[in-house]
């Protein structure tokens, strides 16, 4: 006389692949987008200073980019912007996402006074960090 057969229960639990795959193609599609956009920030051509201890910052995504061109012309990313308008965005920046990172792109041109504005402004912005883009000097 053979066994009977045992029967799955149809509420058995089961393991879901389709939502993990869903999550995945999101976060995937996430980082695609945000690297993008933090790369497009730093397009606008500046000829950087060089320095004997440069160091490449790994991720600048986490920080305002702020270009100065050669005529000392304000950019937030690629947008030229005024002294007033620079200020007011950076206040802003502080109040609703603190803390206050900044990455300044100055052309090697850039007059000093006009970097020492800058900090300035950032000072009383609440600034916590500022990076210098720069070069490596060649050995």
């Amino acid at each position: 006389m053979p066994l009977p057969r045992r029967r799955p229960a149809a509420d058995e639990p089961g393991f879901q692949l389709t939502p993990m795959i869903d999550m995945t193609f999101l976060l995937l599609i996430f980082f695609m987008v945000t690297t993008k956009m933090s790369t497009e920030q730093v397009k606008l051509d500046i000829r950087l200073p060089t320095a004997s201890a440069a160091v490449i910052p790994k991720d600048i995504g986490q920080r305002d980019i702020i270009n100065l061109d050669a005529t000392g012309q304000f950019h937030i990313a690629n947008t030229p912007v005024t002294r007033d308008q620079l200020a007011a965005h950076l206040k802003a920046r502080f109040v609703n996402a603190p803390p206050l990172k900044l990455y300044l792109r100055a052309d090697h041109h850039t007059p000093t006074r006009t970097i020492r504005d800058f900090m300035k402004l950032a000072t009383e912005a609440g600034a916590v960090t500022v990076i210098f883009a720069s070069h490596p000097s060649a050995p």
